[in-house]
């Protein structure tokens, strides 16, 4: 005789199949995630590789790393919605919101980015006004602090002009100073700390830009709300172990915190659209020692 199943006990069994056949599909949903290049492609993914492989521990979820060539195709990218989410500068996420409708998730809420101008170490070169004329490395046109913010100092405060050479990262930027083939070079305080002491310790400060919220990660509106929330708190809940922190810290999101968009919206009074270029300058590759 054949025994069946009361109803009960079949619908138990349906929705146990139709959760295990949800967590399957949730299991196999893939993101994919850009990164501001500001250094080399190897730095970039030795550094994110392993805060992905926690996220995707964390949230279920596949999450491919995409690269850029430079700051310009980045920008080309994200302002065709390219990726699902992205590490980008503050002004890149206000571009970014209005173009695609990018949300941010989460920053350093710890500290604040500015620009900052190097020399090398024996240079004569003291004051901002000496730049007047001369070649100034920049990682890129809308790097923000980096260049944007720096390029709009020079001429809305000091009134003077550059002649910017564009080197694709912040790295190439430190090495031409370091090397003594431009004057003076662009870039943000957490990079110059990461240069390579031999680097680093060849180049001199001269001048700070005025300061803002720093790099947040962003998601893209097609990405579900739900999903951007278990990423947001899987961000968070990676920054609160110690292992975290320490893969967190080479980005460097150092004190994490929940992002919005309001906290970015001052820089549209800064008037930086007047230095932004919309198609890509023409590049200098760097040049080995």
């Amino acid at each position: 005789m054949v025994e069946r199943l009361s109803a009960a006990p079949m619908r138990h069994l349906l929705a146990l199949l139709l959760l295990l056949s949800t967590c399957s599909v949730t299991a196999q949903e893939r993101y994919t995630f850009g990164v501001v290049p500001q250094f080399e492609p190897g730095r970039i993914a030795a550094t994110w590789q392993p805060i992905l492989r926690e996220l995707e521990t964390r949230t279920g979820f596949r999450i491919e790393l995409v690269g850029a060539p430079g700051i310009p195709a980045f920008e080309q990218a994200f302002m065709a919605g390219a990726y699902d989410f992205a590490y980008m500068n503050p002004y890149h996420s206000v571009l970014a919101g209005e173009q695609q409708g990018y949300v941010p998730l989460v920053r350093d809420g710890g500290r604040e980015l500015f620009g900052v101008l190097v020399v090398h170490r024996d240079s004569p070169l003291q004051l901002v006004a000496e730049l007047d004329g001369k070649t100034v490395a920049f990682p890129a046109p809308n790097a923000l602090g980096a260049s944007l913010l720096i390029r709009a100092d020079l001429d809305q405060i000091h009134q003077i002009q550059v002649q910017p050479l564009y080197t694709q990262t912040h790295s190439s930027t430190y090495l031409q100073v370091a090397l003594g083939r431009v004057a003076a070079g662009g870039g943000v305080l957490s990079t110059l700390l990461q240069q390579p002491l031999p680097v680093r310790n060849r180049l001199r400060i001269i001048y700070r830009t005025r300061g803002m919220p720093p790099h947040p990660i962003t998601a893209h509106p097609r990405v579900p709300v739900a999903v951007r929330t278990q990423m947001q708190q899987a961000l968070l809940d990676l920054a609160a172990t110690t292992t975290g922190a320490a893969l967190l810290a080479d980005v460097p999101l150092i004190d994490m915190d929940r992002a919005t968009l309001e906290e970015y919206a001052p820089l549209r009074q800064w008037g930086l659209e007047r230095y932004f270029i919309s198609s890509p300058a023409p590049t200098a590759p760097p040049r080995s020692p």
